[in-house]
C-alpha cells in the first residue's frame, strides 16, 4: 500500500496507442491540465497496468476509473458503472488492460483492501484498432466524458477549480 495522504483516486485507464482505447488515459491527462484538485485527490495515468495498480488503490477511500468500456452502443456513448457491475462489462475484451482492470477489482476485494465506493465513467468507443488519438465521435463526445468525472467527484463532495 502507498499512503501518499490521498485518499481519492482517480485513474486513466487504456493504451494511447490503439485510437479510442486510450481515451481514458487521454482524460486524466486534460483533467490535470485544465483542473486543481484538492490535496487528498490523486491522479494517475494507469495505462495498461492492471495489478500493478493495486497498490496504488489500497485502502483508500473512493477509486475512480475513467475508461473506453464495451456498452454495445452508439460510439461516444457515455456510461458509468458501480464496483459490483465494473467485472461484468469487461467480460468481452476491447484490450488487454481490461482482462486486468476486473483482477484487480477481485484482489483488492480478496485482501479487503478496496474502498466500498468505485465508480467507472466510460465511453463506448468507435475503434480500438492501432493508431494514436480518438475517432470523431468518441472527440465529440469527450467534453461530455470530462464533466461525467467532474460531476461524480461534485457528487462525492469534491470540489475542483479551474486553473
Amino acid at each position: 500500500m502507498i499512503d501518499n495522504g490521498k485518499d481519492i483516486v482517480i485513474i486513466g485507464i487504456g493504451n494511447i496507442l490503439m485510437s479510442d482505447d486510450g481515451v481514458g488515459v487521454f482524460a486524466v491527462q486534460e483533467l490535470m491540465k485544465r483542473y486543481s484538485f484538492p490535496d487528498n485527490v490523486e491522479l494517475i495515468d494507469g495505462g495498461t497496468k492492471g495489478l500493478e495498480l493495486l497498490p496504488f488503490v489500497e485502502g483508500k477511500k473512493k477509486l475512480l476509473f475513467v475508461d473506453a468500456v464495451n456498452f454495445d452502443k452508439e460510439p461516444g456513448t457515455l456510461g458509468e458503472l458501480s464496483k459490483d457491475e465494473i467485472p461484468g462489462y469487461f467480460a468481452t475484451k476491447l484490450s488487454v488492460h481490461q482482462i486486468a482492470l476486473p483482477d484487480l477489482v477481485g484482489a483488492g476485494r480478496l485482501l479487503g483492501t478496496l474502498p466500498e465506493d468505485i465508480h467507472l465513467v466510460g465511453i463506448q468507443p468507435e475503434s480500438t484498432e492501432t493508431g494514436y488519438g480518438m475517432s470523431t465521435q468518441v472527440k465529440r463526445s469527450f467534453e461530455d466524458l470530462i464533466m461525467a468525472v467532474i460531476k461524480k467527484l461534485d457528487a462525492w463532495g469534491i470540489a475542483v477549480s479551474l486553473k
